[in-house]
């Protein structure tokens, strides 16, 4: 009962500071800012401020509706959640949970992201400036991905080869969620309408984010970007 009294305090009071757009974590300078450590490392985008991908939580196999949280890319049952993941080592956006079937690119029109971007993604100067994902997201101005044709020239595989590179120093944060809460990866014990999936993953990324803005992780170490303190963080 403690536990479930935390939790709910937790994402009720601090949920939407991930849930929604942050306005303190991505108003333009900060988006130049993260842009400006990003394409330093390598990266072929200069105006690339962040990294978004899908998740693929597992959960224990329910009696009903088997088809509906069945993930068969990964061969497991699950909900999945988008993360938007920022340079300094903060995963400033996430949307879910969503049926473990259901296509990341789906999930992004679910979201309302792509709309938010196309809102708010702009640099101080009003240039735009856009998020980099897997080659499943469509092409848009705010959200680039890399080539996909058939056959790539040496040009398209040096962007790719590049973003690439910076992108896996990002995609650790989704790993540090798991590793900081066990719990979460007892896949056994999550059950989907015995449980509040949603809600303690939601609830262990913001918790993740306050370590983060702590001691720092390998990301904002690797990109030399420091992360909000705490009361930054939570003063949204």
């Amino acid at each position: 009962m403690v536990n479930n009294k935390v939790l709910d305090f937790i994402y009720d009071t601090h949920g939407r500071g991930i849930k929604e757009w942050n306005h303190d974590l991505l108003r333009p300078a900060s988006l130049q800012t993260y842009a400006d450590a990003v394409y330093p490392k390598g990266a072929a985008l200069e105006n690339c401020f962040g990294f978004v991908d899908g998740t693929v939580r597992p959960i224990a196999r329910p009696d009903e509706n088997q088809r509906v949280v069945y993930n068969g890319h990964k061969r497991v049952h699950a909900l999945k959640f988008q993360s938007v993941a920022l340079p300094n080592g903060i995963i400033a956006n996430m949307y879910g949970p969503v049926e473990g079937k259901k296509h990341d690119a789906s999930i992004l029109g679910d979201s309302g992201l792509l709309q938010q971007l196309q809102w708010y993604a702009r640099s101080p100067a009003g240039h735009p400036m856009c998020i980099y994902g897997d080659p499943v997201y469509p092409l848009r101005v705010q959200l680039q991905a890399p080539f996909r044709n058939v056959v790539l020239t040496p040009q398209m595989q040096a962007f790719n080869s590049s973003m690439s590179s910076v992108r896996s120093f990002v995609e650790w944060l989704f790993g540090d969620i798991v590793n900081y809460f066990k719990f979460i990866d007892f896949k056994k014990n999550l059950k989907n309408g015995l449980s509040n999936i949603g809600k303690l993953y939601i609830v262990c990324a913001v918790l993740q984010n306050a370590l983060t803005c702590l001691y720092g992780n390998l990301t904002s170490e690797f990109f030399d970007l420091h992360p909000p303190t705490l009361q930054e963080y939570f003063a949204w």
